[in-house]
């Protein structure tokens, strides 16, 4: 059981806790036995992903939109707020921006207020497209500041500057943890991104969608090797801050992970290639040298068994998005 050095128990605040990552990170700092606030504004998250724990006696739920100030008071504050898929993040880009920047500063005060550490959820986008291959925490990136991605590529950009500059001026106590694809139960079916679009879409029956000629990688992390990860960075020493990269890193190209999908669910319904979105990444290939050394983390689902796991939560909730 966590508890502080008074001996009370610890609490957790999780904004985004609704979401498809916040979700499995609430149940599991639950499960260590933390006190958990979930704030959410139900943008992307939803209630139905908190099923498992709403009746918890250490479980809390806020309904509000970190764009506001709030007064919750807790040990550990995770900030996952804010949508994450392109098709989500793109539909109110002035809303991202906001979340990424003023969400992230009304965090930020409120963790001075109550002596909390932050841990800042941040994004492999800061690398952009990237021209070094594996990404470092070194790397400075390389991002279209104006494009549509870059609601979010440099909303992230900016609330990992204003955790480090809180920190330098104001004695904020802050980790920021950069995030690679992840996947797992809980996805959205409809978020765009492309394990849930391929699962959903080999299940339906209908041609798997790929843009250019599916030939750009990604690097696929599972859910719960992510909030192993989390944690971890939570609750390394105070100097470890980060950036870190937390992700898996597995290479593989579009194509190759639509022909596993299709083999796991023996479908075969044919591909449609459509036109490369634009500031799309050709590669996305996680450093993590850094978690390794100073966290002891790395991951341990492999993506076959990790997809396994994936499908088997979309057919038993298939009626959903039929």
């Amino acid at each position: 059981m966590m508890g502080s050095p008074d001996g009370r128990l610890q609490t957790a605040i999780v904004t985004g806790g609704a979401g498809f990552v916040g979700s499995h990170l609430c149940e599991r700092l639950l499960a260590r036995g933390t006190r958990v606030v979930c704030i959410d504004n139900l943008q992307t998250g939803s209630r139905r992903n908190l099923a498992a724990i709403i009746g918890h006696p250490n479980f809390s739920f806020i309904q509000h939109d970190i764009i506001e100030r709030f007064d919750v008071s807790a040990d550990r504050i995770y900030n996952l707020a804010c949508a994450a898929s392109p098709a989500h993040y793109q539909r109110d880009p002035v809303h991202t921006l906001l979340t990424c920047v003023r969400g992230l500063e009304n965090v930020l005060a409120q963790s001075l207020h109550c002596h909390a550490t932050v841990l800042q959820a941040s994004t492999s986008e800061i690398y952009g497209d990237p021209l070094i291959h594996p990404q470092p925490e070194s790397y400075w990136g390389n991002v279209n500041p104006i494009g549509v991605r870059s609601c979010y590529d440099e909303g992230k950009r900016a609330a990992e500057a204003l955790c480090f500059a809180y920190a330098r001026s104001r004695g904020a106590r802050v980790k920021v943890a950069r995030i690679f694809n992840t996947y797992g139960p809980r996805m959205a079916h409809d978020d765009g991104r492309a394990v849930s679009n391929f699962i959903t879409q080999a299940l339906r029956g209908v041609p798997l969608t790929l843009y250019g000629e599916g030939n750009q990688t990604r690097s696929f992390c599972y859910v719960d090797d992510l909030v192993d990860g989390l944690i971890a960075l939570m609750e390394s020493d105070g100097t470890v801050t980060g950036p870190i990269n937390l992700g898996n890193p597995t290479e593989i190209t579009l194509n190759e992970l639509a022909e596993r999908i299709e083999l796991m669910i023996a479908s075969q319904p044919g591909r449609l290639y459509e036109a490369l979105p634009s500031d799309d990444p050709r590669q996305r290939q996680p450093d993590i040298a850094r978690a390794k050394t100073l966290l002891g983390w790395c991951p341990q689902i492999d993506l076959d068994e990790g997809l396994r796991r994936t499908i088997s939560h979309f057919t038993l909730n298939c009626g959903n998005f039929s």
